[in-house]
């Protein structure tokens, strides 16, 4: 009898693929990564499902998921594949951040990041904790990718600057994020009924970000109209169509920026007093910006705001009979380690 999990046969052909997909230089091809992570509860499974045309309810992500779409390019043409992976837990688990990213699938992936927007005081620390750890994740794929096929990571880097023009103003200030991102802000439909100076701060916070990523951003909620744009940008990245040049950058409107149409004199400065700006010391745009941000939507104490890294003691996959099994198990094993312990100080004792 084979050993392999279903998990384990899953991957190991979302690989075999990719490694197929990159032997050949300059043939187009035909599979695409989609990877979807952001906060916790932040709609992520359903917008995958609604891109999919699954109608069905979402459920609570366990670690990380996994599933597929296809799309007919034409009559008697093999369908495109799309894999979209999708990390729970919020910032809780970001190791498992390289199990879908290799050497072999790198070529071929994009992210998206959805942050919930009814929470603003957890949507930097989200933010930055889940970019960074992809990053550093990406940037060493791209290394380990450029001893095997240095073509292929000199074109990855190149490609990275495809979305800005070359003569545009702000391309001695960004840095695009090594693969192609997506940033959604869900959740609009609380959002815009807050304040509006809370709204302008998230809104030109959130834009800058995305423009010094390279990124797109748009704004979604369960509005069905919301919802098709976002279906339309999701296809862009999983089966190659055409992407969209539509602009919204009004704060009192959901936004809908595509990578490269914003810029830096439009969004303009932080939304702090001159004379404030000077008191803020900053080694970076990104860190000014984080350090506006925060003073009107401090992070939440780190006690509170910790996400729990065993699953096992998470309140969304709770069950009562396992609890109280899993309770008097841990009680077992404290009385097992305090026995253990005194009975080794008697031996030491008798020795």
């Amino acid at each position: 009898m084979p050993s392999d999990t279903l998990w384990e046969i899953a991957k190991a052909e979302v690989e075999k693929r990719g490694s197929n997909g990159s032997e050949s230089d300059g043939v187009e091809i035909g599979e695409k990564s989609v990877f979807f992570i952001g906060s916790k509860n932040g709609g992520k499974t359903t917008i995958i499902l609604r891109c999919l045309d699954r109608d069905e309810p979402p459920k609570p992500t366990l670690a990380l998921e996994y599933t597929y779409g296809r799309k007919a390019k034409g009559h008697n043409i093999p369908k495109d594949i799309a894999h979209f992976w999708e990390l729970g837990g919020g910032t809780s688990l970001l190791d498992l951040i390289s199990i879908p990213i290799t050497s072999d699938t790198l070529r071929t992936f994009s992210i998206v990041l959805v942050l919930d927007l009814s929470k603003p005081n957890d949507l930097w620390p989200t933010m930055e904790n889940l970019l960074q750890a992809t990053k550093s994740h990406v940037n060493k794929v791209i290394m380990k990718l450029g001893k095997k096929n240095s073509k292929a990571s000199s074109e990855m880097r190149q490609k990275i600057w495809s979305n800005m023009q070359k003569d545009h103003p702000d391309r001695e200030i960004i840095d695009p994020f090594p693969i192609p991102l997506v940033i959604i802000g869900s959740k609009y439909d609380i959002f815009q009924d807050f304040d509006s100076e809370k709204r302008k701060v998230i809104c030109k916070t959130l834009r800058f970000v995305a423009h010094y990523y390279g990124a797109s951003l748009m704004f979604t909620s369960k509005s069905e109209a919301l919802l098709l744009k976002i279906r339309g940008v999701i296809n862009q990245l999983a089966f190659g169509i055409d992407k969209s040049k539509s602009i919204c950058v009004d704060q009192n409107k959901p936004l809908f920026i595509t990578a490269g149409l914003d810029s830096l004199s439009q969004i303009g400065s932080p939304p702090v007093p001159d004379n404030d700006i000077g008191k803020l010391h900053a080694r970076s745009p990104m860190e000014l910006w984080k350090k506006v941000y925060e003073r009107l939507f401090p992070p939440k104490n780190t006690n509170t705001l910790k996400d729990i890294k065993d699953p096992a003691r998470d309140p969304q996959y709770a069950e009562s009979e396992v609890d109280e099994m899993r309770i008097q198990k841990d009680q077992e094993l404290e009385q097992y380690k305090r026995s253990s312990s005194k009975s080794w100080k008697q031996i030491e004792l008798d020795s």
